[in-house]
């Protein structure tokens, strides 16, 4: 380990206060915020940045927009010189290209004063449930060809001036989204959450003075950076290939290639998806940031999990793809639905990855669903945005079976049946597990999952985010894929399958049945623990068929 200049005993104070700042921020925004994406779905993050536009410290929330942040800051500096802001301002810019790859992610920035001194940033970014353009919800993918179509594009604008919003900014914003008093209510929560972060930060900046901080950050930064270094270099050097596909761009579309080469050179890695499909005229394509942010998170997964998040440590993790393509595509490419992408950056970096640390790998993940639901509620008369994650099951492991229900990679959280229920005119009919849809291996993938649900409006649009009805996850040593997934409109009437990214008109008593891929098998199904086996028939995960034929053992 590195020696610091820092004692150890400050260094570790500093440390901890730093994460303390970036989770009060967090908590802050969840309390305050009005809508289900950020209230109970934690889409959102939080970051800590010194006056260098360093990323120190971030709160453990969301992938995607933590690894696009540090790029954020950067930017904001360009439009705006450090000696132009203010105490009480805040940079707000949602930008697919300069953000996370989409226009819902909103972020804001506020600086750091330790008297008239600037200091640092404090940043946070949240899902707005809806910034206009051609579907609620805004993340449209069929039918949407440009960013023009999508909604709002903000380029960084000082929205707030001496801690108040600017009243024509918020007004010609508030006026182009379906939900304004939703929107209105999670920037104030942002807001609230930059102002917990500054008085934290003020704080801690009073008690230590900008020289010792600045010279922890310092520390901070280079011991993160020599610990990935030692542990990329643990990894054996070479190059490792992985290839896999997302089902289409919409109804009747192509598939689109995902293709990833990663080149471990002592203590660096590159990762390149070059050899991945070209931009796509749909909103699906993937924006170099959004990308560099889950590989970065990929890469970290498999070296250490809980290394701290910050500048350093991503130092020594190139990404790269041509320009043009699908995972670096050019504006004014669309790009709303792209978070159905995230889990595929994984899935490819784990099956490369694999070859060289199998032990560290799993099987493919089931894939998640987002879809948006969207018209008017006859209980209000005024307009709803249904906002919904649904999860399935993790790719099994090494040493164990993969877990149901939880979140992959987007770390977001389960929106509960009753806040969707008060808040928009559905019923949810069911919310279960799959059986026999995990794949089969030595230890066996997570299950898929089934939620129906019924639509209580006269009419809405439902804009589809899924996949893996093609493309089944994919196993890994001799295990087998999970079942591939279904969407099924009114599946006890004249059923319809629809496509993983089609947009519908939906009437009353429609019934929407999402039913998510199983997750990825690990090792052969023929050395799977019979008392395993009998687990799996007793919770009702596998049926007495499925073990006969896919295990070869009948436990009757």
């Amino acid at each position: 380990m590195k020696t610091t200049e820092t004692d150890p005993i400050t260094l570790t104070v500093v440390w901890n206060a730093l994460l303390s700042v970036a989770e009060e921020m967090g908590s802050t925004l969840r309390r305050t915020a009005f809508s289900e994406a950020v209230r109970e779905g934690d889409d959102f993050s939080t970051g800590v940045f010194d006056a260098k536009a360093r990323l120190i410290a971030q709160g453990n929330f969301t992938p995607g927009h933590l690894g696009s942040m540090p790029y954020v800051i950067r930017t904001v500096l360009e439009y705006f010189q450090p000696d132009t802001l203010r105490p009480g301002d805040a940079i707000f810019l949602n930008d697919s290209f300069l953000g996370s790859g989409h226009f819902p992610d909103c972020f804001m920035a506020s600086p750091v004063f330790l008297e008239k001194q600037l200091v640092g940033f404090v940043v946070n970014t949240a899902h707005h449930i809806d910034v206009g353009g051609a579907a609620p919800g805004s993340q449209r993918v069929h039918g949407v060809s440009e960013a023009f179509q999508e909604g709002l594009r903000i380029l960084p604008i000082r929205l707030v001036r001496e801690g108040k919003f600017d009243p024509d900014l918020l007004r010609m914003i508030l006026a182009n989204v379906r939900i304004p008093e939703k929107v209105e209510g999670d920037l104030n929560a942002q807001l609230n959450a930059n102002r917990a972060g500054i008085e934290r930060l003020s704080n801690l900046f009073e008690e230590y003075g900008a020289s010792v901080l600045n010279l922890a950050f310092d520390d901070i930064l280079s011991v993160s950076e020599t610990r990935m270094r030692d542990l990329i270099a643990q990894i054996p050097d070479g190059l490792y290939s992985f290839d896999d596909c997302l089902d289409d761009y919409g109804p009747s579309t192509e598939p689109i290639r995902v293709a990833v080469d990663i080149t471990v050179d002592k203590s660096n890695i590159e990762v390149d998806f070059s050899r991945s499909s070209d931009q796509v005229p749909a909103a699906l394509n993937s924006y170099i940031n959004y990308t560099r942010a889950y590989t970065v998170f990929a890469v970290k997964v498999f070296c250490d999990a809980l290394l701290p998040q910050n500048e350093g440590g991503i130092r020594p993790i190139t990404t790269t793809a041509r320009e043009g393509s699908f995972f670096n595509p050019t504006f004014p490419a669309s790009s709303g639905g792209r978070a159905t992408v995230q889990i595929r950056i994984f899935d490819v970096i784990n099956g490369a990855l694999s070859q060289a640390l199998p032990h560290r790998a799993m099987g493919a993940f089931s894939h998640w669903n987002n879809p948006n639901i969207g018209g008017t509620d006859p209980r209000t008369g005024k307009s709803f945005v249904m906002y919904d994650l649904g999860f399935a099951g993790y790719g099994a492991r090494a040493r164990s079976d993969g877990p149901e229900a939880l979140a992959p990679v987007v770390n977001c959280r389960n929106i509960p049946v009753e806040v969707h229920e008060h808040n928009n005119p559905v019923r949810i009919n069911r919310v279960e597990l799959i059986p026999d849809s995990g794949g089969t291996g030595q230890y066996r993938g997570g299950c898929g999952l089934r939620k129906d649900i019924e639509l209580l409006a006269d009419e809405a649009t439902i804009t589809l985010l899924g996949d893996r009805h093609k493309f089944a996850p994919y196993g890994l040593l001799g295990g087998n894929p999970g079942a591939k997934a279904q969407t099924i409109l009114n599946p006890d009437g004249a059923a319809e399958a629809l496509g993983s990214k089609s947009v519908h008109q939906l009437k009353r008593g429609d019934v929407v049945s999402f039913r998510l891929a199983g997750a990825g098998g690990y090792g052969n199904p023929a050395d799977r623990d019979h008392e395993a086996i009998k687990r799996d028939l007793a919770d009702e995960l596998i049926s007495p068929e499925h073990a006969r034929e896919n295990y070869g053992v009948d436990l009757d």
